[in-house]
């Protein structure tokens, strides 16, 4: 049975002025249904204490909360799932520990990581990218743009690969309906949201533009 995928994916960040907490508080607010919560910064005890407050705060609103990557948090706090950055994990593996209940995302950057990806059997979506330039997660990754969106969805419709595919990487709100034209399932958005003057109301923007 495939799993809810939302098509707005919101991760927090580690921000000097607002903590993880009340990013997804605001998130939350403004109609988020999916926080994938992305701390780098703190250790596994930190994360517990403060997962717990945002698990409370998704399950206040009825959000899905997805950590990124602490996979091994899963079985001590409440959050529905784990989206993995290192396209070189063990995906297998990794389902085989969080059990087939959690939701498990992939991250990609071509049509061979998405080949991968779904050849593995086990993931329920993956984020694709980067679609441009971004400062919330620097990698050497080739970025994709818009032309390369399309190619992707061309190539995977020829091989009837069907698995939500999310572009990510300095999306912005001016981004959405020309990415959504190319065949893409959804979005997920960090800065251009936790930066913005006003993020709740960015978040509904974004919201809009894909529902």
């Amino acid at each position: 049975m495939k799993k809810y995928i939302s098509k707005l994916h919101y991760l927090t960040q580690d921000l000097p002025n607002r903590s993880h907490i009340e990013q997804a508080q605001i998130a939350c607010q403004a109609g988020a249904n999916w926080i994938q919560y992305r701390c780098f910064s703190k250790d596994d005890d930190e994360l517990i204490g403060e997962l717990h407050q945002v698990a409370s705060i998704c399950d206040d609103w009825g959000a899905t909360l997805i950590l990124t990557d602490h996979y091994h948090l899963l079985d001590k706090v409440d959050a529905q799932g784990v989206h993995l950055e290192n396209m070189k994990a063990d995906l297998n593996e990794i389902r085989e520990i969080i059990s087939d209940e959690k939701t498990l995302g992939a991250s990609a950057n071509s049509i061979a990581d998405i080949q991968k990806v779904v050849d593995s059997g086990v993931a329920d979506y993956i984020g694709c990218g980067p679609f441009s330039i971004t400062k919330t997660k620097p990698n050497d990754y080739p970025i994709l743009g818009l032309k390369g969106y399309e190619a992707l969805i061309r190539e995977m419709t020829e091989r009837k690969i069907d698995i939500p595919v999310l572009a990510v990487g300095g999306v912005q709100i001016n981004d959405v309906e020309v990415l959504m034209q190319t065949g893409i399932f959804g979005i997920a958005v960090s800065a251009a949201v936790n930066l913005a003057d006003e993020p709740g109301r960015t978040l509904k923007e974004f919201y809009q533009k894909i529902y």
